[in-house]
């Protein structure tokens, strides 16, 4: 059963598509790379498909009543805003919201902990969030998403502004959790994270989806061309794929 399905999914902004008929369905255990140059339209779709944005067409998440949807889906978005000094554990706990009873149990603490873990946060719980570093907040608001346990992650550009160890293995979590059977979307820019880690690319331009595949498939010269204005190294290695933008075409 598909975990996230869009037909003709569309955003308008006065008369103009925004977002322009995309129909996209994503499978468990699937890492879903959505790219594409500014303005594409990454963004308002994943908001959308979420509910959050007025469109036509269908989402199957936007479908579902709220409470519904947020157990079936957690949402990161590209703001990264935490707006009270409250320390990371009580932070990464709000994620947790959609399943709490009165107060947390031993279950949330887990699904916390297990967080924290994984984004390497496990030395932090009693810092207070909003004095940490910007990247060190960008990791904290990764695992409150990670927290709520949902079978898809949305993410908006997650790891942008990450330092490069950072990126990596905020990238290998979303991997790991398509390899354990749940699904992640994420807005990436650097194509060469994405060629590494995502089992599917997405690539939109001017609010259309034109072209959906494996990197290799994706991630051709003409495209690159056509879509970004780039030429590339796209090669295939003993350490895995490797993407390197080398200059523009036009």
């Amino acid at each position: 059963m598909s975990l996230l399905a869009l037909t003709d999914l569309t955003v308008l902004r006065g008369e103009c598509p925004v977002v322009d008929h995309v129909t996209l369905r994503v499978e468990p255990g699937e890492f879903v790379g959505l790219i594409g140059p500014n303005g594409a339209g990454k963004t308002t779709l994943l908001r959308a498909a979420m509910g959050l944005l007025p469109h036509y067409g269908q989402s199957s998440l936007a479908a579902l009543p709220p409470r519904d949807r947020a157990r079936a889906a957690a949402f990161l978005p590209q703001a990264r805003e935490i707006a009270w000094p409250v320390d990371v554990e009580t932070l990464v706990t709000l994620g947790r919201v959609p399943h709490l009873g009165r107060r947390p149990g031993p279950r949330d603490h887990e699904a916390v902990a297990h967080a924290l873990a994984r984004m390497g946060l496990a030395g932090y719980r009693a810092r207070i969030a909003t004095a940490l570093s910007g990247g060190e907040q960008a990791r904290v608001l990764i695992a409150r998403a990670l927290a709520q346990e949902t079978p898809l992650l949305l993410a908006d550009e997650p790891v942008a502004g990450l330092d490069p160890e950072s990126q990596i293995r905020a990238m290998q979590v979303f991997a790991d959790l398509a390899a354990e059977g749940r699904a992640v979307v994420a807005s990436i820019h650097d194509l060469g994270l994405a060629a590494r880690h995502c089992t599917r690319l997405a690539l939109m331009a001017r609010g259309r989806l034109v072209a959906q595949g494996a990197p290799s498939e994706v991630l051709t010269a003409e495209l690159l061309s056509e879509v970004f204005g780039v030429r590339a190294f796209f090669a295939q290695t003993p350490d895995g794929p490797v993407f390197q933008p080398l200059g523009v075409t036009r």
